[in-house]
């Protein structure tokens, strides 16, 4: 199936948020995410499927000074 995150195109297996967010390597990572423009939280993350073209942004809090 073939999303987008963050603009760039992928291929994952169907299934939800989370376990394509396990594939692409943000398992286990303090991130904000959202599915189409809308917010979705880390513990519905689990339940959240996916389909074919869905836009995925994930954002990571960033340490500066």
């Amino acid at each position: 199936m073939r999303i987008y995150v963050n603009g760039d195109q992928h291929d994952v297996e169907p299934g939800t948020l989370a376990v394509a967010l396990d594939a692409l390597g943000f398992g286990g990572r303090k991130i904000a995410t959202a599915v189409n423009g809308r917010f979705v939280a880390a513990a519905v993350r689990p339940t959240t499927k996916l389909a074919e073209g869905d836009k995925v942004e994930v954002v990571a809090p960033m340490q500066g000074g």
